[in-house]
């Protein structure tokens, strides 16, 4: 197949934005559009800040990258060989307790919302939270107004008993963006088959994830491993549900890590995994530029041309195509 002529959509991008370097690597990958972090233990002010250095940027580097508010953007981003950037966060605290402010943030462009990110909010539990609670009568109201507006729902992040009541009273498809499946990978930021497979009989999408340290080999883990996880997903349910989510943190200090990685964005944690600086990948995925080694790696397995593009971002398409055109 040309990889040329291929969708790219990475369903979870987290890195240092603001560098030309970045979106330049994204471009010349060739990654048609990014599901972009821009928030994750960020308030209202700080997120309204985050998007108003976002529109400097879509200026200052628009050889390289786009806004995405619509499936057309995607294809006008890829027409124009340029990276389409969605703007997505990893937790729902910048509404605070407003949901009026989710039109607002809809209105400015945010298209993905992960529910929780790690710990509690007001609308549900993490997935390192102490005790395994599902969504507070906040989050379903929340998870409502979501669907009304067309906002993806974001579950990767969020613990199991919030991951399965978000599915269940959700009344569009939601996604995990960026997870491996548990019984694969022993970890609690993995999905359990059960989450997997109700998120999947609803229409969903997950992402295969990327981040080294989830892996048993840590940051000496390579490509194949990576497509192991993959091809564990899509056996477990098909084809037309499993994209790509890699997690990666590009051009991120140490420092970002022990944010992430606190307790509310503020308390450190006591112990933070070892991240090398400057970060690295996974081996043979090093970065954006190298989507192609996926595909290799994907058709070397017997993956049809046509299997394998939906990995690479079809099925993303798809799942935005549907629920933001809600």
């Amino acid at each position: 197949m040309r990889f040329s002529d291929a969708i790219v959509i990475d369903g979870l991008d987290t890195s240092k934005w603001g560098r030309e370097t970045v979106y330049r690597e994204l471009r010349d990958g060739g990654v048609t559009a990014i599901n972009a972090t821009i928030a994750i233990w960020d308030d209202y002010e700080s997120t309204l800040h985050m998007i108003t250095k976002y529109l400097e940027w879509f200026d200052e580097f628009d050889d390289l990258i786009r806004p995405v508010k619509t499936i057309t953007d995607i294809h006008k981003a890829k027409a124009e060989n340029r990276t389409g950037i969605i703007f997505g966060w990893q937790n729902a605290s910048p509404i605070g307790n407003d949901l009026t402010r989710l039109k607002l943030f809809h209105e400015l462009g945010v298209r993905v919302i992960q529910l929780t990110y790690n710990e509690r909010n007001l609308l549900g539990n993490g997935c390192y939270e102490r005790t395994d609670d599902g969504l507070s009568n906040f989050g379903l109201a929340a998870v409502k107004e979501m669907n009304r507006l067309g906002i993806l729902i974001d579950l990767s992040h969020v613990g199991d008993r919030t991951t399965l009541d978000a599915i269940e009273n959700s009344a569009q498809p939601v996604a995990i963006t960026h997870a491996n499946a548990r019984s694969h990978i022993n970890h609690p930021r993995s999905k359990t088959d059960e989450a997997i497979k109700l998120l999947v009989e609803r229409g969903g999408v997950i992402g295969a994830n990327g981040f080294p340290m989830f892996f048993e080999k840590g940051f000496e883990t390579g490509l194949d491993e990576y497509i192991d996880a993959i091809d564990y997903l899509v056996q477990m349910v098909g084809i037309d549900h499993v994209g790509i989510g890699t997690d990666f943190c590009t051009e991120q200090p140490r420092s970002f890590f022990d944010w992430i990685f606190s307790s509310q964005g503020n308390i450190p944690a006591k112990e933070v995994a070892y991240t090398p600086e400057p970060y690295t990948h996974l081996k043979g995925f090093e970065s954006q530029a190298e989507w192609a080694n996926v595909v290799e790696r994907l058709l070397a397995r017997n993956y049809s041309e046509a299997d394998t593009r939906k990995v690479l971002g079809e099925n993303w398409l798809k799942l935005f195509g549907q629920v933001w055109t809600n």
